[in-house]
């Protein structure tokens, strides 16, 4: 473990932060691979890089409980939800306001034709609920995905990650270990179920409609309690350096080629659950139980970490913008690769300098202003 950037913190697992990052690099090369499945996801060629969410979701419960089980003694409700909005909002602030300055550049008969005829107005309020991360109705659908974020697409997953937080601080907190686990047992039922049963993924939860929400609640809640669980139930190992051996075989479950095609979906619906349910969480657990003795690993695991939420919540605006270049310019990717590689570079630079230029120093000054040391350390 190894202190993070704040001075009042609690150590933490600085391997899974590295994790954290090939998450997210994952999730962009995903995106940038997208356009080319023409709609058929059998097609993707990173087959299953939107499980990256869950495993997000699964880091998160991980960190929460052990940052946060000890803490209620001397930290309330209040500064609790204090701490959690200042680690995440101010990067969705910036991640609004880059997907509203790109947004009329996306325009696109093709693949985006609302854009064209949105008026300013209608941008500017939908940005604004945007900033407060509430979901916009279907009725403000400017850019013609159904997402509850047309600005932001992937920050439907914080809207259920705030939910997360809510339900830690006021329920989860309370439940004894074993409650737990039948509530984490209970949820790996219902995604097993889905896997086998549905349409052969776990994609989806980006929507403000009654599936969609289903589905973002299903992959929630899996994941995320049995984070939880295992920093609770579990004391990790004394390992050597297992960041190489996580990373490889993250991006191998990640990347791992479509089963069962059009003929037998389910064989994909339940490699996906069973990566969820069992894959991930021993991920966690061996990145928990290394640690790094090589300065350079150190070195990436820190950037890894650092870049890991900036460049998640601010690639996606540039991804609207590839994606309708390519289309409307019908590149293959053997002309488009080079822009391709500018989107993904050009997106972990940016999120570094927003990382050092800006959340760092706003969180720090809002840490000082508004959380009381009384709170304890995170």
């Amino acid at each position: 473990m190894s202190q993070t950037i704040f001075a009042d913190s609690k150590p933490h697992y600085q391997i899974l932060d590295g994790l954290r990052g090939v998450a997210a690099i994952m999730v962009i090369m995903m995106h940038i691979a997208e356009p080319y499945c023409y709609g058929d996801y059998t097609r993707m060629i990173i087959n299953h890089g939107y499980l990256a969410v869950d495993f997000f979701f699964l880091l998160s419960g991980f960190v929460i409980a052990h940052a946060y089980d000890d803490r209620w003694g001397k930290m309330t409700l209040g500064d609790f939800f204090k701490r959690r909005l200042i680690r995440l909002h101010p990067m969705i602030l910036i991640g609004m306001t880059i997907g509203a300055i790109c947004f009329y550049w996306t325009a696109s008969p093709t693949v985006f034709p609302p854009v064209a005829s949105t008026h300013l107005w209608k941008l500017l309020l939908v940005l604004v609920i945007g900033y407060t991360l509430l979901p916009v109705p279907l009725s403000m659908d400017i850019r013609g995905w159904a997402e509850m974020h047309p600005l932001d697409g992937p920050a439907w997953t914080l809207f259920f990650e705030y939910i997360a937080n809510i339900m830690y601080a006021l329920v989860l907190r309370y439940l004894p270990k074993m409650a737990l686990l039948a509530l984490a047992l209970t949820a790996a039922g219902f995604t097993l179920h889905y896997g086998i049963t549905g349409k052969g993924d776990l994609i989806g939860g980006w929507s403000l409609t009654a599936e969609q929400l289903g589905i973002g609640f299903m992959r929630l809640a899996c994941p995320f309690l049995s984070g939880m669980f295992i920093a609770r139930a579990f004391t990790p190992g004394k390992w050597g350096n297992t960041f190489l051996w996580c990373s490889l075989l993250l991006i191998v479950l990640l990347a791992w080629p479509r089963l069962g095609g059009h003929e037998a979906p389910w064989k994909n619906g339940l490699y996906e659950a069973l990566c969820i349910i069992l894959a991930f969480p021993a991920i966690v657990f061996l990145g928990a139980s290394g640690s790094i003795q090589n300065k350079m690993v150190e070195k990436l695991c820190r950037f890894l970490g650092d870049i890991s939420y900036p460049v998640y919540i601010i690639h996606y605006p540039f991804i609207y913008l590839f994606t309708a270049w390519m289309v409307d310019k019908h590149k293959p990717f053997s002309e488009a690769w080079p822009v391709a590689l500018l989107v993904l570079l050009g997106s972990i630079s940016l999120a570094y300098f927003f990382f050092k230029i800006y959340d760092v120093p706003v969180r720090k000054w809002l840490t000082k202003k508004f959380v009381p040391k009384a709170a304890g350390k995170v």
